[in-house]
């Protein structure tokens, strides 16, 4: 397992080893002792599969507050996605910045995006699978989120005319945003 920093404290990207051969590939994709490397309060307890059937469907930026905030290590088992990270984390020195990745089937990377987050994807594919593992269970009167089109953060998403849920479009602005993690 190799980590890449972002820029973005706690926000990392994961190359995993990839062994193949004529038979296929095995890659190992998870191991207890990683949660160390990656400063997790709570191990992992549940695993989530979100399976998009067209290209252009956004979801996010969603997150969970305190006490059911959630870390998250996110990727992309069929298709490919644009995933952003922002940091919403009261008092860090990158509070409003964020990251985004393309997560492929092909690039097989992961994102580690901790608590204190908003986190959101596109997918470029049709037919795309996207898994993540978080460290506590969704809680839905601890859920949030930011617009994704939010001028203030610029996010550059690949695709103009996102396919959305009308709750996801009317998410408040950051500025508008009044309690950031503590």
């Amino acid at each position: 397992m190799n980590i890449i920093a972002t820029g973005i404290a706690g926000l990392v990207v994961v190359e995993l080893k990839t062994h193949k051969d004529g038979r296929g590939s095995f890659t190992e994709t998870w191991r207890a002792e990683w949660g160390k490397k990656f400063k997790l309060a709570r191990p992992f307890v549940q695993d989530n599969l979100s399976m998009s059937s067209e290209r252009g469907v956004l979801r996010g930026l969603h997150f969970q507050q305190a006490p059911a905030a959630q870390a998250k290590l996110v990727w992309v088992s069929k298709g490919a996605v644009y995933d952003a990270a922002v940091d919403l984390r009261r008092g860090s020195p990158t509070y409003g910045r964020w990251h985004a990745l393309v997560l492929s089937e092909e690039n097989m990377l992961r994102f580690f995006v901790p608590e204190g987050f908003a986190h959101g994807y596109i997918t470029l594919e049709p037919a795309t699978e996207f898994n993540y593992k978080v460290n506590s269970y969704y809680s839905p009167e601890h859920e949030g989120g930011i617009r994704f089109d939010d001028p203030d953060l610029g996010i550059a998403w690949p695709i103009s005319s996102p396919i959305l849920v009308e709750r996801d479009r009317h998410l408040p602005l950051l500025k508008d945003f009044s309690t950031p993690f503590v």
